[in-house]
């Protein structure tokens, strides 16, 4: 049965953008290494990591079979070209924007709900894990009860304001189990699993 891994970059206050959606500083940590890491995907893009961040992103994207994110997630990141590095994409969203989908693409718009977007996004992953994208479908996830891992990776950065990861959730607390902790150059990468929520 495949599982929904939460993926994100987050500064130590939280944020995953500033207020213009910028996320340069929450991903600085993919260019402050000597490993050369190809991305895959229409984008084609070269990471620099250090060591131990190259060996946990390896680890990670050869356990993910498919993507699922939102829509803002797809505008900021202009679709991944129309191949995302990790797997199929299946966006989140109301209405399928103009021009997609494209030939030759794996982004697929799923536009009846959090729940079919989950059950093809499985499917396509074929067993291995689904790769969750974005702080809104993060947070919808968490509150279906449907994510069964948080893989953040805390930027060593403060941003002050913006687009907080964990902002809308419904029946807090979430309960979570031991992190495992990896310490790169500029990021500290934590991995917990999601064990139960309170549903009072």
């Amino acid at each position: 049965m495949s599982k929904l891994i939460a993926v994100m970059s987050m500064s130590l206050d939280g944020y995953v953008a500033d207020s213009q959606d910028g996320v340069g500083e929450v991903f600085d940590w993919y260019f402050s290494g000597e490993v050369k890491i190809e991305a895959g995907g229409a984008d084609a893009m070269t990471f620099h990591l250090s060591p131990p961040s190259a060996q946990h992103y390896k680890r990670l994207v050869q356990e993910l079979g498919a993507v699922l994110t939102g829509r803002r997630t797809f505008e900021v990141a202009n679709g991944w070209g129309g191949n995302h590095g990790w797997g199929p994409a299946f966006v989140l969203t109301h209405a399928i924007p103009d021009g997609w989908p494209r030939p030759n693409s794996t982004v697929h718009f799923v536009t009846d709900g959090l729940e079919s977007a989950v059950r093809q996004a499985k499917a396509a992953a074929a067993g291995k894990a689904v790769g969750v994208h974005g702080a809104d479908t993060i947070q919808q996830c968490l509150n279906a009860g449907l994510l069964d891992e948080l893989q953040i990776d805390i930027a060593a950065v403060l941003l002050g304001s913006g687009i907080r990861l964990f902002d809308q959730l419904a029946n807090a607390p979430y309960v979570l189990g031991n992190p495992t902790v990896i310490s790169g150059i500029g990021v500290t990468h934590l991995r917990y699993p999601v064990l139960t929520r309170n549903s009072e």
